[in-house]
């Protein structure tokens, strides 16, 4: 699976999620950028543009659903792929998150190939 130069963000308050996820990508070649919350996520989103959003749900202050609002709310980021994680696997949750505009849900904690499948599902073709 070919990802490289794909550039994705992962949105997660657990440095373990965060680090986990960035090993995963950047060993399938893609550009990561983390952020702690919805805010950090807010503040770095412009800069460097990501193709595809992971956020997690459970966050301090902003919660992933406010954050995905937030992010698709925005003109440039209507279109960019976000995809939800939690550890809780309810459909309520997945409503909720379809309702804020989520393209899809991971469970976690994600496996290596859910996480990279969910990228090569979502990002834009690369040359």
């Amino acid at each position: 699976m070919n990802l490289s130069g794909i550039k994705v963000m992962i949105i997660d308050d657990s440095n373990t999620i965060r680090r986990s996820a960035e090993i995963f990508l950047v060993q399938a070649g893609c550009q990561v950028v983390l952020a702690e919350d919805g805010f950090d996520a807010l503040a770095k989103i412009a800069d460097h543009q990501p193709e595809v959003i992971f956020c997690d749900i459970m966050m301090p202050r902003l919660d992933g659903y406010q954050t995905c609002a937030l992010i698709k709310k925005n003109q440039r980021f209507r279109n960019t792929p976000l995809i939800m994680l939690s550890s809780k696997d309810g459909l309520f949750d997945r409503a909720r998150g379809r309702m804020v505009g989520s393209d899809q849900y991971l469970t976690k904690p994600f496996t290596k190939d859910s996480l990279l499948q969910a990228v090569a599902t979502f990002a834009p073709p690369h040359a």
